[in-house]
């Protein structure tokens, strides 16, 4: 014969509950259950009501009451253009129109960002060095591959990559302002980088 073992109070609970719910099916099934009553739950034990949402309530279809911003961000040429100006105006004017010529280029189209950051580095530092104003970075519009990947990854990381190169140092202080070239000179995959006056 089994040995009959005592409830846990979170077994007497759960068979309190059901207990409470439970439906006669025979004529003496009050004398089966008062055979098996254990002693009632504690106030403080009690099911507690869960706390109202933190948020309204609403109907669907219904116009929401405050506006809904998207936090995207803004596109390079966005970026670009909303920074401040920081040269002559009627020179920057010029020189986004494509009407002054850059006095030296450099071309990293196809290189990789570990082989372009010394390059580019190398080539702002030498210009300044040399007295130069205006200088044209080639970047590319970079060239969409398949992309296999959960992230989405943007088409032209030189592209994106050297405008952030260009403000941190060592070739921040040396350049005053960078703009999308004109399609002269290679419009959206290429740079005007106009450099700081030599001390």
């Amino acid at each position: 014969m089994a040995r009959r073992r005592h409830l846990r109070p979170d077994e007497e609970e759960l068979w309190h509950a059901v207990a409470r719910t439970a439906k006669p099916m025979h004529s003496n099934a009050k004398a089966v259950l008062a055979r098996h009553d254990t002693p009632t739950i504690k106030p403080e034990a009690e099911f507690k009501p869960t706390p109202a949402p933190r948020f309204p309530s609403f109907l669907l279809g219904e116009k929401t009451k405050q506006a809904v911003g998207h936090n995207l961000s803004p596109s390079l040429t966005e970026a670009l253009a909303s920074a401040p100006l920081q040269m002559d105006a009627k020179a920057f004017g010029k020189m986004t129109r494509g009407k002054l010529a850059p006095e030296a280029r450099i071309d990293l189209h196809g290189m990789t960002l570990a082989q372009a950051h010394p390059e580019l580095t190398h080539f702002i530092l030498g210009a300044h060095a040399q007295g130069l104003r205006l200088v044209l970075v080639i970047t590319g519009k970079g060239k969409s591959k398949p992309d296999h990947g959960p992230i989405p990854q943007r088409v032209g990381a030189l592209r994106h990559q050297v405008p952030q190169w260009l403000r941190l140092p060592p070739l921040g202080p040396c350049v005053l302002q960078v703009s999308e070239a004109h399609l002269r000179h290679g419009g959206s995959g290429a740079y005007y980088v106009y450099l700081r006056r030599g001390r």
